[in-house]
């Protein structure tokens, strides 16, 4: 039995020797290490907070104290060791622990995440619901450097002054987000990391507590010292400026100097933030070489993943998300106004190449999306075309800005909406399935859905031309060259229109961007089961639709059958559905996509069966 097993979760913890720890997390880490790499999750993150875990869960009792990981992507060792060591082997599966933390998942789990920046304010929500009921708990936020850039982190921390209800602030600082963090605040901590003040400072706070009578108010205690070292404290500490005490920085991989001094905190009596130093990845060779690559990775995914990676991907073999960024890259060489943006997510959306050959016109904003969107508009009412490749799930953060911003003054600003539709194991937290029905409410957008990789670069190239607000959504899969294949050399349908992939009569099937290559396959289903040809069109824009084409199909078909990876809920299978009831057609319609529910966690073949994205599904309506 693996002391692991023995200790089996953080009731286990105590009473264990400096060489028993250092075991127990390495063991901690070979498991996080061999779930991920079989499961896929987000790896580098988790192996570096282990030490970080284990000293949290040996001072914090979570049957009573509450610890609110920020995002969620350093709590495997924390799922572990609160009575999930088991359930771990089922990370990410279908009907299996889900990969961030989540209410319901855990009584451990005290608030559902996926998104950054939102640990302060629900840890401040929790304090003071603690305070208005007399309760005596500690609530704990546990925050990486890269999410506390975002403004939600420092709206809650401008909050806390005034709630004057006392919240213990856990900066897991790595110097990086998904990617290495960027920006002013991204120095101030790296000078704060260095500066021998605050080293001093860090000591004096220790060796002044130690000294303190049990149930002696600490603050009383530090007043003095912190008085004579802010004086001398270069540069100024932002925290400090906002009333919340800033001890550190320490070694996050030390448990014994945390145990320290998260003991001293939970006798503190206001908000503090403990600002402790952590290596991303660490444990292992490679995931310490390359931390943004073992970030977040695909089930079955080898430890020597980057090495074996072909660096000459065949365009037939890209990602969406690679078939966007060479686009773009082709439009730069062309047009020295075209720009990139990007909220701390370069690799997953593949700008690197970009970012080599134009480091001039490409911004990392870090993990701050109004900020991008309104940073684009800028470029945009400047005389410069900016694009934005952004995941829908983060770009819901910036709704306002698109209307605001972008689409009410018309600026040609062009959105990369990658992760369209379902994306698999990250799960709920991580689907773009909303954007088509609020983008499709706001005025003086065009939204389009390439079915194929020549088709995207069409529609980046005619979005340049015309200089118009435009969303192009793919999804997270590969690109497929062409569809239908056989015709690379195809021209494109005119700008606008819907484009008939194949004639028939009855049925019409009619897809929209990732779904157009599941209609082609469905009508050999049809014709094979019915032995007619159903007609497939490919809608090709979301807004503004091509009514005039959709209505000489919905005037020639009894049956219209509509597939889209996003919601229903305001998509496009209601949109046709109002206009056949509008003209008074006699056309039966049925649609299928994301129901109205939230799709939990597993691979993305699952989740389109589940949704009815399926062959079969899709032969069933045409035929009941």
């Amino acid at each position: 039995m693996t002391l692991l097993e023995r200790v089996s979760d953080f009731r286990g913890l105590h009473g264990l020797s400096e060489n028993e720890l250092n075991t127990l997390c390495k063991e901690l880490r070979q498991k996080i290490l061999e779930v991920s790499l079989r499961n896929g999750g987000h790896l580098s993150s988790s192996l570096g907070a282990v030490e970080l875990t284990v000293a949290l869960l040996r001072v914090f009792n979570p049957d009573a104290d509450k610890i609110i990981f920020d995002v969620g992507h350093q709590c495997y060792a924390y799922k572990i060791l609160t009575k999930r060591m088991q359930a771990f082997e089922t990370l990410r599966k279908k009907g299996g622990l889900a990969g961030f933390p989540r209410l319901g998942d855990s009584p451990y789990d005290f608030f559902t995440t996926g998104h950054s920046s939102t640990s302060i304010s629900a840890a401040a929500g929790y304090a003071k619901a603690r305070d208005l009921k007399g309760e005596n708990h500690e609530v704990v936020a546990v925050i990486g450097d890269g999410a506390l850039l975002n403004g939600v982190s420092f709206e809650a921390l401008n909050a806390l002054d005034d709630l004057h209800s006392k919240v213990i602030i856990i900066l897991n600082d790595n110097k990086m987000s998904i990617s290495p963090r960027v920006g002013g605040m991204a120095r101030h901590l790296a000078e704060l990391a260095v500066n021998p003040a605050y080293k001093k400072l860090k000591e004096s706070i220790k060796t002044q507590c130690e000294g303190t009578e049990k149930g002696q108010n600490i603050k009383n205690a530090l007043s003095g010292i912190k008085t004579k070292m802010k004086s001398l404290l270069l540069p100024t500490n932002i925290f400090e400026e906002m009333n919340v005490s800033y001890w550190g920085p320490f070694d996050g991989h030390n448990i014994a100097e945390m145990e320290k001094v998260f003991g001293l905190a939970r006798s503190y009596d206001e908000s503090l933030l403990i600002h402790v130093m952590t290596k991303k990845g660490k444990g292992f060779t490679q995931t310490e070489k390359y931390p943004s690559f073992f970030h977040g990775v695909g089930p079955g995914t080898s430890i020597n993943a980057p090495e074996e990676k072909n660096k000459n991907t065949l365009k037939s073999d890209r990602s969406w998300s690679a078939a966007m960024a060479d686009a773009l890259c082709d439009l730069a060489g062309e047009d020295p106004r075209i720009t990139v943006c990007t909220a701390a997510m370069k690799d997953g959306t593949k700008l690197g190449a970009f970012a080599r050959e134009y480091p001039s016109r490409f911004f990392d904003t870090g993990i701050a999306e109004e900020h991008t969107l309104v940073f684009a508009a800028g470029l945009a009412a400047a005389g410069m075309k900016p694009a934005v490749c952004i995941y829908s799930t983060f770009l819901q953060r910036a709704a306002d800005q698109i209307v605001h911003a972008i689409c009410l003054p018309k600026l040609p600003v062009l959105l990369g909406i990658d992760r369209s539709g379902l994306v698999g194991e990250d799960g709920e937290t991580h689907h773009g399935i909303l954007d088509v029905p609020w983008l499709r409410a706001v005025p003086n957008i065009t939204i389009a859905a390439p079915r194929d990789a020549l088709e995207l670069e069409y529609l980046v190239r005619e979005w340049k031309k015309r200089s118009i607000p435009m969303a192009v959504r793919y999804p997270r899969s590969k690109a497929p060259l062409c569809v239908p294949r056989g015709l690379p050399d195809r021209e494109a349908a005119p700008w606008g229109r819907l484009e008939v992939l194949c004639g028939g009569s009855g049925i019409c099937l009619i897809g929209i961007g990732s779904t157009v290559e599941l209609m082609l396959e469905s009508a050999d289903a049809i014709e094979a089961a019915s032995g007619v040809r159903p007609t497939v069109a490919d809608l090709r824009f979301i807004k503004p639709i091509d009514y005039e084409g959709l209505d000489r199909l919905l005037s020639s078909h009894s049956r219209i059958v509509t597939a889209e990876e996003n919601a229903l809920e305001g998509g496009v299978g209601e949109a046709i559905a109002a206009r056949i009831e509008r003209l008074g057609l006699p056309a039966v319609l049925f649609a299928a996509g994301v129901p109205d529910r939230f799709i939990s966690h597993a691979s993305r073949s699952e989740q389109w069966e589940e949704c009815g994205l399926t062959a079969e599904n899709i032969k069933r309506l045409a035929l009941s």
